[in-house]
């Protein structure tokens, strides 16, 4: 094989979530460069990884769930959750040694040396986009370059920048860093629910209906680690045994499982609530 000189791009384009999140992987499997990377444990195969750009066209079309992403409903939902409600935010607690941020926080009370009061992007986004819905300026950062440069898990997401466009809201989402096997599908779930969020969000800004468009996810890094090859395979063997319509869920299908993830972790929220435990 030709020494890869950079980062092979791959560019996809799906209707679903579950389809772009499968040839997506697929493809950074086939084509990615072989590269070492910093959590590489002693043996462990170079991860591969391109450069993608994944554009989703009906992102809260069913299916929406790929049945074989590492993980569970329960997972999913907790995910969903963290992103788009901001459950664990109560989390963020450093100097304790805890977790330094979420993707919530950020997005809705970015804190800024010097200003008093945190900044609500996405209120920020949702205003932008009812004053002007071609407006090129609705965008939410993530980073924090006073406090993220050198920490040991810096923010993956690092900008959100959404868009109307004939009545339908895009939102485009810039990683630096996206592990494609065991984190993307769950990050792309999320995501696309957040769009979903801010479009229900601004359409009774406006008074009319604000439908979801196309989601974009771009990564600098789209990677799979030669840490998990093996069961990689597996994810792979599901692929070649099963048709699509196996591999994936409708939501109605597994609709008592998200509404029994809900209520668990509602219990566990209340519990922390009454012991003070931040869950960690």
């Amino acid at each position: 094989m030709a020494e890869q000189l950079t980062l092979p791009i791959v560019h996809i384009v799906a209707e679903t979530v579950p389809e772009g999140w499968e040839r997506a992987v697929v493809a950074c499997w086939e084509q990615g460069a072989r590269v070492r990377t910093q959590y590489d444990r002693p043996g462990d195969p170079e991860s591969r990884d391109v450069l993608l750009v994944l554009a989703i066209r009906r992102p809260m079309a069913e299916p929406r769930i790929h049945r074989a992403f590492p993980g569970g409903i329960h997972d999913l939902e907790v995910y969903r959750q963290e992103v788009v409600e901001g459950i664990h935010d109560h989390w963020i607690d450093p100097t304790a040694g805890k977790w330094e941020y979420t993707y919530h926080e950020r997005l809705t009370a970015y804190r800024v040396p010097g200003r008093a009061e945190p900044v609500d992007q996405l209120e920020y986004v949702v205003q932008a986009l009812a004053e002007a819905p071609y407006t090129r300026r609705a965008q939410a950062i993530t980073w924090k370059p006073w406090e993220d440069a050198g920490i040991s898990d810096p923010a993956c997401l690092q900008r959100m920048w959404f868009r109307v466009f004939h009545d339908e809201l895009v939102l485009n989402v810039h990683m630096r860093s996206n592990d494609a096997f065991k984190a993307a599908f769950m990050n792309i779930y999320a995501f696309t629910d957040l769009q979903r969020e801010v479009a229900e969000r601004l359409s009774a800004r406006l008074g009319r209906e604000i439908a979801v468009g196309q989601y974009t996810h771009i990564c600098d890094s789209f990677h799979i680690y030669g840490a998990y090859f093996e069961e990689f395979e597996g994810f792979l063997n599901t692929l070649r045994t099963r048709t699509f319509e196996q591999r994936v869920f409708r939501t109605e299908q597994v609709a008592e499982l998200i509404a029994e993830a809900r209520e668990e972790i509602a219990r566990s929220l209340a519990r922390e609530r009454e012991t003070g435990r931040k869950g960690l």
